[in-house]
């Protein structure tokens, strides 16, 4: 595969998800170099580590949901002058892959064995709105806190605030700690509201409104949604390689 091929395969893969973030950031290229790709690495974060693990495996491009954040400062120039050094193109898809139908909310709902996902998350009006799935045998819990464990292979946490059995799920990966989300999930007769942050409001919210509240960390709640995109590639690129970085679980220390 080119880096040619690539770029004509993401509008296929994303249709209009890619036309709905145009021009704002949300993915592209931060290094880009016109080679053959036969190793692909990948991980959720554009971080100097994953970037040396990507040389260290002999990538040739570096897929992430994230880009290196502005705010993280002088992070950025670290990672391309890294990228630029080792020869390794970098590719970034954020909104779109939060969005898309085989997106990260989609593919945690598919790790933890949802049996039907009912509504996929996605953004309209300049909103975000989750995913939301049902369990036909209702679930604990506890049963779903180590469920959501074994899957992210790290400690969660979890507020247990109601004794119903869960059979309903919203899940929006990430940075779903906006009180809207849970009100969202809420509403739509949820048991339960799965994301990778919290904050105050939010634990205070799903408490008085009784919905279940489990909090993974940004990192491994989203790492699938990139999986399941190498995974795609592959399956139309037969001879490319893909190799998952193994990234720190900082947030969950």
């Amino acid at each position: 595969m080119k880096t040619s091929d690539f770029e004509e395969l993401m509008p296929k893969l994303f249709g209009n998800w890619l036309l709905e973030f145009e021009n704002e950031g949300e993915y592209g290229f931060t290094h880009k170099l016109e080679k053959e790709i036969n190793v692909i690495a990948y991980a959720t974060n554009l971080t100097p580590e994953t970037v040396e693990k990507a040389h260290t495996i002999g990538a040739d491009l570096l897929i992430t949901h994230h880009d290196a954040w502005d705010f993280v400062y002088g992070m950025k120039e670290v990672c391309v002058d890294r990228l630029r050094k080792h020869h390794i193109s970098h590719y970034f898809t954020h909104y779109p892959l939060d969005f898309v139908e085989f997106g990260t909310s989609t593919a945690l709902f598919e790790r933890i064995h949802i049996d039907k996902i009912t509504t996929v998350s996605t953004f309209k009006d300049n909103q975000e709105f989750p995913g939301i799935g049902v369990f036909q045998t209702p679930l604990s819990f506890i049963e779903l806190k180590e469920r959501l464990e074994r899957v992210m292979e790290e400690p969660i946490k979890a507020w247990k605030n109601h004794d119903r059995p869960i059979k309903k799920v919203g899940i929006l990966t990430g940075a779903g700690n906006q009180t809207s989300l849970i009100q969202y999930a809420k509403n739509h007769n949820c048991d339960a509201f799965i994301t990778g942050e919290r904050s105050l409001y939010s634990v205070q919210y799903a408490k008085f409104a009784g919905i279940h509240f489990y909090v993974g960390s940004h990192t491994f709640t989203e790492i699938f949604g990139v999986e399941n995109l190498v995974v795609r590639i592959c399956e139309l690129f037969p001879n490319v390689k893909a190799v998952k970085i193994q990234e720190d679980h900082i947030e969950s220390c």
